[in-house]
């Protein structure tokens, strides 16, 4: 008979999982992955963030020690790209090439599996990337704020990426797809986990003189907005999510959180 103790894993087991899932790090899973496992593990996504965040902020306080701040942005980005094995970026490719090839759900569906990249796909990843750097570029001025607005983008930009899991339903793709499997199902304590992690890092930020609660607010409130248009544009297209438009989510909302610390500085 199964042993019901052997789908049993810990919270640091789930921990690792989301590591594992985000990120190339290496990581020793020690059990065998179910779906429901990474459903719980999506409590972590922020955490995980929080961790991307900090090295990438380390990799580029120590770009800046020998490098011009154009540089160490652009080693720093590259530095992200490897961490992550562009696994958001791939999304956010998919998307606009699915949503502006395609006109049926099926099309749309189809095109965003398919492993090549297309001219929106292309158009969109290449001003997504310049936003990025230009807006990083822009707030290096200031070692801490450039430093902080990094942790903030990986951490937070994940909370609102998952949650959308809660907020709509998963449109179902055939075993031809590309996509790794993903969360599908956000319980109120995973959503609450995310929300405490997010709001840790930036009642911290605060706390210490780095952040002004003003700042948090606009920031919380773009990113509000945020996730309302991406429900809306999701169900527009598909009627759902799958897991390219969670991460054209994380990026969208990476970008909002750059924007935010440039239009208030």
């Amino acid at each position: 008979m199964p042993n019901p103790e052997a789908n049993k894993v810990t919270q640091w087991q789930l921990l690792l999982l989301a590591i594992s899932f985000l990120t190339r790090l290496p990581v020793q899973l020690r059990f065998n992955v179910t779906g429901a496992h990474l459903n719980q593990a999506s409590r972590y996504f922020a955490l995980v963030g929080l961790l991307l965040g900090g090295l990438l902020a380390l990799s580029y306080g120590v770009f800046q020690l020998l490098l011009p701040a154009s540089i160490s942005v652009l080693l720093m980005m590259a530095v992200g790209l490897l961490l992550t094995g562009a696994f958001h970026e791939d999304g956010w490719a998919d998307v606009w090439d699915g949503f502006g090839g395609g006109w049926q759900v099926s099309q749309k569906l189809a095109i965003m599996k398919d492993s090549r990249l297309g001219t929106y796909g292309a158009a969109a990843l290449f001003i997504m990337l310049l936003v990025k750097f230009q807006s990083l570029l822009f707030l290096s001025e200031s070692l801490i704020t450039v430093l902080s607005a990094i942790v903030i983008g990986q951490c937070v930009s994940r909370v609102v990426a998952t949650s959308l899991i809660m907020g709509m339903e998963y449109v179902s793709e055939d075993a031809t797809s590309k996509v790794k499997p993903l969360a599908m199902h956000l319980s109120v304590t995973s959503l609450v986990t995310l929300l405490v992690t997010a709001a840790t890092l930036l009642v911290s930020l605060i706390a210490v003189g780095v952040l002004l609660w003003q700042t948090v607010f606009i920031l919380v409130a773009v990113l509000l907005i945020l996730r309302v248009i991406l429900i809306r544009w999701f169900k527009q297209q598909l009627g759902g999510y799958t897991g390219d438009c969670l991460g054209a989510a994380q990026q969208l909302s990476e970008i909002a959180i750059y924007l935010t610390f440039v239009s208030v500085l």
